[in-house]
C-alpha cells in the first residue's frame, strides 16, 4: 500500500513541477542555432488525401511546420514575365534561421546567402504563396513538407550543393503546372547542381487537381562536387492511388520501387546503383530493393518508442479503423497508403491535425499526465499530430472542377492547431494579409497575426479543458461556417471570373484579406475574454457581472492525490 502511495506521490510532485514551469513541451529550451539538430526528427506531419478518397474530389496535403523557434511569416510572389537572357539567382535558405526584427525580415535577408549559381530564367513564372516552403501557385500546384533524414554518410553540409529543400519548392512553384513537372524539375536541378547544405533527407507531398505524389530526396555525401561528374542528389517519387490516403510523420514512406511503372513511380536513374555503391544495399542478397530501408531506415513502433513514433499508426487508426492495425507493428512495415473507411472532407483533415491520440493508450492526458485540467501539453512521451511547437499548419487543397486561381486553396492556421483557426487563401489572390508577413518569437507584436493565436493559446493553458470549450465555439463561428460558405464564395468568384479574370481575383482578394483580418481581431478579443473569464481560476460571467468560483474547481481525483502526497510528505517535514 505504501509503495503504491509513494508512486502516486512522486507522480504528483513531477506533475506539479511541470505545471509550475509552464513549458509547453517536454523539450529543453532551444535557440534558433540548435533547432535543426534537435527538431529534425520530431517535426512536420504530412497528411495526404487523393482525389478519389475525398468527399468532393479534391486532392489535399497538410504541413505542420513544427519547430518552436522558426520563422512563421508568409509572402506572395506575383507572376512575372522575363526577357531572353535573364537569370534566376539561387540562394541557400535555412529552414530554421531567423533574424531579430530590427535587422530585417527573413524573406529579405536570406538573399545575403547567394550560392553563386544563376540559372536561365523561363519566359513566365507563376504567382505563388510561400512560408517556410512554397505551398500553392496560381496553377493549383500544392506542396507539403516533412523532414525524414537519411543515413549519416549521405549528408553534405558543405556549401557546395546549390539547392536545399526550400529553394527547390520555390523554383517548383515558379515553373511547374503539375505535380509530375514539379518532381522532375526538382529532381533534375538537385542532381545537376547538388542538394544538401542546410538539409538532409526530405519528403514533399506534391499534388495537383489530378495526382498526389510522395517525393523523397537525399544528398549525395560530403565529397560530392560538380567536378565529380556524378549526380549531386538521389531521389524517388511514388504516386498515391486515387482512392487512397497516406501520411509522412518524419519517416521515409517509399518502399519497393518499380521505375518501369511510370504511372506510379519516378526517380533517379541511379537510385539502386548508388545505394549499392554506398554499401546501403546488397544486390546479391536476393532481397528486393527498398528505398526507405536503404536510404532512411528507422526501427521501432508506436509501442516500442513509448509513443514517440505513434503518428504513423495513429493516422491509419483514424482513417481506416476497420484495418485494425496494431500499434506494435514496426513503422517500416506499415503500408504506403490505404483506402479510408469513408471519404474525407477538408474539415476532417483540420480535425486530424488537432489530434492528440485521445482515447488511445498514447493519450497525453491519460491518468495524471494532463493535470487537473486535462492539459495535453504538460507531460507525455507521445508525439501527436497536433503539437504546441508548431509555427503554422497548412492544408493545400486542389479542386479540378474550377479554374486554377479559384480551385486552389491554402488553409492556414497559426500556432497550436487546437487553439487556432484555419483561414482560406485562394491560389489566385494577389497578396497575403499584411499581418501574416511579420512577427518573431522573441518580440511581442500586436500587428502580427501569429501573436493573436499565441495569445489565445497562452490563456487556454491555465484552465485547459474549460477554456478549450470557449475556443471551440470561436472555431465553429469562424472556421466551420467558412468551410460551409466556400461553395458560395466559389460560385460568386467564378461568375465574376468568367466576366473578367481581374474581377474574379479582385473579389477573392477582398474576401480572403477581410476574412483573415476579422479572424485575427476575433482571436485577440477571444484572448482577452479568456483572460477575464478564467481569472483567479474561477469563472467570471461578464454579462451577469458574477463570479462563480466553483465553476473551474479542481476535480476530486486531484484533491485525493494531493492528500496522498500530504500524508507521505508530512512525516518527512517533522
Amino acid at each position: 500500500m505504501m509503495k503504491k502511495a509513494t508512486i502516486v506521490s512522486v507522480m504528483v510532485l513531477a506533475l506539479l513541477l511541470i505545471g509550475l514551469t509552464i513549458l509547453p513541451r517536454a523539450h529543453q529550451p532551444l535557440s534558433a542555432d540548435t533547432a535543426k539538430e534537435d527538431f529534425s526528427g520530431d517535426s512536420c506531419t504530412v497528411i495526404m488525401v487523393a482525389k478519389g478518397a475525398s468527399v468532393d474530389g479534391s486532392t489535399m496535403a497538410t504541413h505542420t511546420c513544427d519547430c518552436g523557434v522558426c520563422d512563421w511569416t508568409w509572402r506572395h510572389i506575383p507572376a512575372a514575365d522575363h526577357k531572353p537572357g535573364e537569370t534566376r539567382k539561387i540562394y541557400h535558405i535555412n529552414q530554421y534561421k531567423t533574424w531579430p526584427p530590427e535587422q530585417g525580415l527573413k524573406w529579405d535577408l536570406y538573399k545575403n546567402d547567394f550560392t553563386g549559381l544563376e540559372i536561365p530564367e523561363v519566359p513566365h513564372t507563376y504567382g505563388y504563396h510561400h512560408g517556410m516552403f512554397g505551398y500553392m501557385n496560381d496553377q493549383q500546384l500544392g506542396i507539403g513538407e516533412s523532414t525524414i533524414g537519411c543515413v549519416r554518410k549521405l549528408y553534405n553540409n558543405t556549401p557546395t550543393p546549390s539547392f536545399d529543400i526550400t529553394m527547390l519548392t520555390l523554383i517548383a512553384m515558379e515553373r511547374s503546372k503539375t505535380a509530375r513537372e514539379a518532381i522532375q524539375l526538382m529532381g533534375s536541378l538537385a542532381e545537376k547542381f547538388g542538394y544538401g547544405f542546410n538539409d538532409g533527407g526530405e519528403m514533399l507531398a506534391v499534388h495537383d487537381p489530378n495526382e498526389l505524389w510522395v517525393f523523397e530526396i537525399m544528398p549525395a555525401g560530403p565529397l560530392w562536387t560538380p567536378k565529380t561528374g556524378k549526380p549531386g542528389a538521389v531521389w524517388c517519387a511514388q504516386r498515391v492511388p486515387d482512392d487512397q490516403v497516406s501520411v509522412c510523420p518524419n519517416e521515409s514512406r517509399i518502399g519497393e520501387v518499380d521505375l518501369k511503372n511510370k504511372e506510379f513511380f519516378l526517380g533517379s536513374a541511379h537510385l539502386v546503383s548508388f545505394a549499392v555503391e554506398q554499401g546501403l544495399y546488397d544486390s546479391k542478397a536476393g532481397k528486393p530493393f527498398s528505398w526507405k530501408k536503404a536510404y532512411s531506415p528507422a526501427e521501432g513502433s508506436a509501442v516500442s518508442s513509448d509513443g514517440r513514433r505513434a503518428r504513423l499508426w495513429r493516422f491509419f487508426n483514424l482513417v481506416a479503423p476497420s484495418l485494425n492495425l496494431s500499434p506494435d507493428t514496426p513503422n517500416m512495415d506499415f503500408p504506403f497508403s490505404v483506402k479510408p473507411d469513408k471519404p474525407i472532407s477538408v474539415q476532417d483533415v483540420m480535425n486530424m491535425t488537432r489530434d492528440r491520440s485521445q482515447g488511445t493508450r498514447f493519450d497525453r492526458v491519460k491518468g495524471m499526465r494532463g493535470g487537473p485540467f486535462s492539459n495535453p501539453n504538460y507531460y507525455g512521451t507521445t508525439r501527436t499530430i497536433g503539437t504546441p511547437s508548431v509555427e503554422y499548419t497548412t492544408i493545400t487543397q486542389c479542386r479540378g472542377w474550377l479554374p486554377a486561381p479559384i480551385g486552389g486553396i491554402v488553409w492556414l492556421s497559426f500556432g497550436l492547431q487546437e487553439t487556432s483557426c484555419y483561414m482560406p487563401l485562394y491560389a489566385g489572390i494577389s497578396d497575403v494579409p499584411a499581418s501574416f508577413k511579420i512577427g518573431d518569437h522573441w518580440v511581442l507584436n500586436r500587428d502580427s497575426a501569429r501573436w493573436a493565436f499565441d495569445y489565445v493559446d497562452f490563456h487556454t493553458q491555465a484552465v485547459y479543458n474549460a477554456a478549450l470549450e470557449e475556443v471551440k465555439k470561436a472555431q465553429a463561428e469562424w472556421e466551420a461556417k467558412t468551410v460551409s460558405r466556400i461553395p458560395e464564395i466559389d460560385k460568386e468568384a467564378l461568375e465574376r471570373f468568367n466576366r473578367s479574370p481581374l474581377e474574379g481575383i479582385g473579389y477573392l482578394d477582398g474576401f480572403c484579406l477581410s476574412h483573415a483580418d476579422n479572424v485575427v481581431k476575433a482571436w485577440w478579443k477571444l484572448g482577452d475574454d479568456l483572460f477575464v473569464r478564467f481569472n483567479k481560476l474561477g469563472y467570471y460571467d461578464a454579462e451577469k457581472r458574477a463570479w462563480d468560483r466553483n465553476r473551474t474547481v479542481y476535480p476530486e481525483w486531484w484533491k485525493k492525490a494531493i492528500k496522498v502526497w500530504d500524508a507521505i510528505s508530512e512525516p518527512a517535514e517533522k
